[in-house]
């Protein structure tokens, strides 16, 4: 196995506590444990909503805070162990950040163009003002900018996006080891956002670096990442490949925090089917379910469950279709219609549910129309643990 780049272990982070504050103490971070291994370089995505410890943990990576409990190793050395001026200017070499806000990266009243070219001197292998330039210019190229660009500007006259694309050619003239983004796009526009993913993915394969990238947004986290952590309160949820989260989800939580429109969760109850297993849903309807799905469900049978199906996996139903496969009459209660795509909200039971349509296959509201729900594509959840049983 090659050397680490960067090991968590066992990490805590607390907050609060003591009795003059008379505050609760609060874990963070609670536990979380990773490694990156130092010859492959990827794109390992941290993403969770407000407040389950991503940016703690973040901070934590940069040295900007210690950890409560447990070990974060960079390249075999703890981080606990830096101390000192010039070992904590070491370590902000190999591992740069680019945070959320970009116009907290920049002295407001120094031109850009002599910023980056000062980075440029300090932090990195080159030398003679040629090679400086040179540098700073291939930085700036890499993130989609030149140096005739920024020159003679400061940081208000750019807009967010440009700036932030700034900030990071910032972080690739420093040539470091490790890059951490920090909710980098947050505050970007919508078609920006898109664009400056794409920009990170292709700086990550020109770079051949190992990046870290924290969001809270799930769409960010899937088309950006090759591994991913969910955290959930401070504790990793599940970890893995996208695809490994989205399709094998281990909890309803990581199933409902994966994919747009959420999946859809119905209470049904498991009954036996001939020699199959179905889901009885509250108004009678019963769902069949693949012989291949029912193999750790047959102990379960007359019991509660939760049945989660991804709006992509419920259409109009046509002649013809694969096995697997199952017609449900809906009556269609509301249209959302995105250009490509519709999506409809009808009753699944006595839940609303939405399904991804073809743009022209459904055109009025309480419209009577056949479903079709992919049941090979299903998740069954036990309601008391919150576990997915199949």
């Amino acid at each position: 196995m090659s050397e680490a780049l960067l090991e968590v272990d066992n990490v805590v982070r607390t907050f609060g506590g003591g009795s003059l504050l008379r505050r609760r103490r609060v874990r963070a971070v609670d536990g979380v444990s990773f490694r990156l291994e130092g010859g492959r370089p990827e794109i390992f995505t941290i993403v969770g909503e407000s407040g389950s410890g991503k940016t703690t943990l973040a901070r934590m990576i940069l040295n900007m805070i210690r950890p409560s409990g447990g070990t974060i190793r960079f390249r075999g050395g703890d981080l606990a162990a830096i101390r000192g001026t010039a070992a904590r200017l070491a370590f902000m070499r190999q591992v740069q950040p680019v945070f959320q806000n970009p116009f907290e990266a920049f002295n407001p009243l120094k031109r850009l163009d002599r910023y980056l070219i000062a980075t440029a001197q300090r932090m990195a292998d080159v030398s003679g003002e040629a090679d400086i330039l040179a540098a700073v210019e291939r930085a700036l190229q890499s993130v989609g900018l030149s140096l005739a660009e920024v020159r003679g500007r400061f940081p208000h006259e750019l807009s967010g996006g440009q700036l932030q694309r700034v900030a990071i050619g910032r972080a690739v003239v420093r040539s470091a080891r490790l890059y951490l983004f920090d909710e980098p796009l947050s505050n970007l526009d919508a078609q920006l956002r898109d664009e400056m993913r794409g920009e990170i993915k292709r700086l990550h394969q020109e770079l051949g670096k190992t990046m870290i990238y924290v969001t809270h947004d799930q769409i960010e986290a899937m088309t950006m990442a090759d591994r991913i952590v969910l955290l959930r309160d401070g504790m990793i949820e599940q970890a893995g490949a996208p695809l490994d989260l989205f399709e094998r989800p281990a909890t309803r939580y990581v199933a409902g925090f994966l994919g747009s429109p959420a999946m859809n969760f119905v209470d049904a109850n498991l009954v036996g089917v001939g020699d199959t297993l179905a889901l009885r849903l509250s108004n009678g309807a019963k769902l069949t379910l693949p012989q291949r799905r029912t193999a750790n469900l047959r102990n379960r049978i007359d019991q509660t469950v939760v049945l989660g199906v991804r709006p992509e996996h419920i259409g109009r139903a046509t002649q013809g279709e694969r096995p697997g496969l199952v017609r449900y009459t809906a009556v269609i209660e509301l249209l959302q219609p995105t250009g490509s795509r519709t999506y409809a909200t009808f009753d699944l039971g006595d839940t609303r549910a939405v399904a991804e349509l073809q743009a022209h296959e459904v055109s009025t509201i309480n419209q009577q129309i056949e479903l079709s729900i992919d049941m090979n594509r299903v998740v069954i959840i036990d309601p008391a643990t919150n576990r997915v049983l199949s």
